[in-house]
């Protein structure tokens, strides 16, 4: 990593304030990769999980990134996989205890990890909750025996249902993670698991779109998944019966009820910065003078040998200017209230002239809505996202 002093240094941005900062924690391993997943995660064998090596090189990439954030409050920690779960509660345990030591976090901070259904870490939800984490984030994806199989999933529709009673018994704010056109799903079926799943009264759902990422297996293998009309009809159909129950779809992929919407994304989403620590973990961290992108080692014990050594960054890269513009609305526009044109020169250090011309052309296309404070996404932009997004890309 680099000296304080690099970042410090002048440049060619002028950011009035640092955004909120957020903490990403990964734990790599899961029991068994699935066909669709192209996130850094890895089989584990039978005991090869070194969990208290890894908890130690954590501690290492920490102390190394502390001088970039020091004095900086802490609003979320997100703790993300692979399967956080598969890691002990009292390994979470130290592992917060590690943290709060370090850094400052805010007294309502928001504590989030991944959790896999299963019955072999069912009973662990309460003690995950006694060792700090306030949210728990449940990969439900289906409640559907045959559509779990097709997913590679380790669990069943049983083992799932038990899981959710068990998290809204332990956590007084809890997410549901599901995924919609899956290999053979009919209108009907989309139907049984979103009635499943609103029968538990979740807080937050964050439903996604089944998609073929490249490196998976089903980039190899691709199943037959239901056409695009009809993909688009289901979500119609999703947004109609979350909406039903008092829930929101405040960002492309999120479903909340009042009160419950994920803090750790929504800074995401407004270009906050984020610390991330761990395999193969991402930074975005803002100066006076630059924004910059860090990513860790990806293989865990190339991760663990090099965070022990004081060396977890594998990259370390200054966003262009030019790209900045590009960067912010990728994440502000998956927000249905949009952005703040204040927040925009503020986040990137860049005048609003900068996204100009492609908010021209967005609101010509029906795209997006405007006044003389605020840009927010059109249903049609909600839509046709990806589009919206292009039109901000760098010539």
């Amino acid at each position: 990593m680099k000296d304080i002093q690099h970042y410090m240094r002048p440049g060619t941005l002028q950011l009035p304030a640092l955004p909120p900062l957020s903490l990403y924690v990964h734990l790599p391993w899961c029991i068994r990769k699935c066909p669709y997943c192209d996130f850094n995660s890895h089989e584990m064998r039978a005991s090869d999980m070194p969990e208290q090596r890894y908890l130690d090189a954590l501690v290492a990439d920490l102390d190394a990134a502390l001088p970039l954030v020091w004095g900086r409050t802490i609003h979320s920690i997100f703790i993300g996989g692979g399967t956080p779960s598969l890691f002990s509660p009292q390994a979470i345990d130290r592992m917060l205890g590690d943290i709060r030591a370090r850094l400052k976090l805010e007294p309502d901070c928001e504590i989030t990890l991944e959790a896999n259904p299963g019955t072999f870490e069912k009973d662990r939800f309460r003690a995950f909750r006694a060792a700090g984490v306030t949210r728990l984030s449940v990969g439900v994806q289906s409640f559907n025996d045959a559509h779990l199989k097709a997913l590679g999933r380790v669990h069943d529709r049983a083992q799932a249902i038990a899981a959710v009673e068990e998290a809204a018994q332990s956590f007084d704010t809890f997410n549901l993670d599901i995924m919609y056109a899956l290999p053979g799903q009919t209108m009907a079926q989309l139907d049984a698991d979103l009635t499943q799943a609103l029968a538990f009264a979740p807080p937050h759902i964050s439903i996604y779109h089944l998609t073929i990422e490249p490196n998976t297996y089903f980039a190899k293998f691709p199943p037959k998944v239901p056409e695009e009309d009809m993909a688009y009809a289901m979500l119609d159909r999703i947004t109609e019966m979350t909406g039903a129950v008092g829930m929101d779809r405040y960002e492309v992929s999120a479903y909340a009820r009042p009160g419950h919407r994920c803090w750790h994304n929504l800074n995401y989403w407004s270009f906050g910065d984020y610390l991330g620590i761990g395999a193969g973990a991402h930074s975005k961290l803002s100066f006076a003078h630059r924004v910059v992108r860090q990513v860790r080692f990806r293989e865990p014990k190339l991760y663990m040998d090099n965070a022990l050594a004081g060396q977890a960054v594998a990259q370390d890269d200054e966003v262009a200017r030019a790209d900045l513009p590009f960067e912010y609305m990728l994440n502000a526009l998956r927000l249905k209230e949009g952005f703040a044109l204040q927040q925009f020169s503020e986040r990137t250090g860049l005048p609003v002239t900068a996204i100009q011309r492609g908010l021209d052309e967005a609101e010509k296309k029906g795209l997006i809505v405007r006044d003389l404070a605020r840009v927010k996404p059109t249903v049609r932009g909600f839509d046709f996202l990806s589009d919206l997004q292009a039109l901000f890309l760098a010539a």
